[in-house]
């Protein structure tokens, strides 16, 4: 199927390497009529070869294999730090107007990577600190150090009691205001606030 439909294969890759088409207007064409569409078909078959290489590849090279799981883990470790982040409404995105949910997941990562970010400072003055007092670090050492530390962060705050002894001044109902300077300010066009 690959070896019949390659000129038009080469033909396509050409086309989006060009920019003649863009790619997902491609998927569109592509996609009508796709039980019929041998291109398509053809394009498929390419894929489940390029997904078994790359399998047979992953399954016979150790070292790849481990690099491949450290970075998985990392986009794991920097998920969950993330959700634990955004507790609230247990992470739940309550907002149907695409805007706010794009805001509330924006703000998140913001929040993210401003503690890690603040964590790696962290890690970075105690690692000077040591140096200074005559550790030896080996660099290799580091490389197992995250920035996705929780356990010195408060997510709801710390409040004071101590002051719950303590009675507070008599309320005064009376609001002692100058208002002198507004009246004496400029005046306001008929039409915002004023009758006409």
């Amino acid at each position: 199927m690959i070896e019949s439909q390659f000129r038009h294969l080469m033909r396509v890759a050409v086309s989006v390497r060009e920019g003649a088409i863009s790619s997902s207007t491609l998927l569109k064409r592509l996609r009508s009529g796709s039980r019929k569409n041998a291109t398509y078909a053809a394009f498929r078959e390419v894929g489940r070869v390029i997904r078994t290489v790359q399998l047979l590849r992953y399954l016979s090279d150790a070292p790849l294999r481990r690099r491949v799981t450290a970075a998985t883990n990392k986009v794991e470790s920097f998920n969950r730090f993330s959700q634990w982040i955004g507790f609230g409404n247990r992470g739940v995105i309550a907002d149907n107007d695409p805007i706010e949910q794009e805001k509330a997941m924006k703000f998140n990562a913001l929040l993210t990577n401003v503690v890690i970010f603040h964590n790696a400072l962290d890690i970075a003055e105690i690692v000077r600190q040591l140096l200074e007092e005559g550790w030896e670090i080996d660099p290799e050492d580091l490389v197992h150090i995250s920035p996705y530390l929780t356990e010195h962060i408060n997510r709801f705050g710390e409040y004071s009691t101590h002051e719950l002894g303590i009675q507070p001044e008599a309320y005064d109902p009376k609001l002692n205001v100058d208002f002198t300077q507004l009246q004496e300010g400029p005046r306001v066009p008929k039409g915002y606030g004023e009758a006409a």
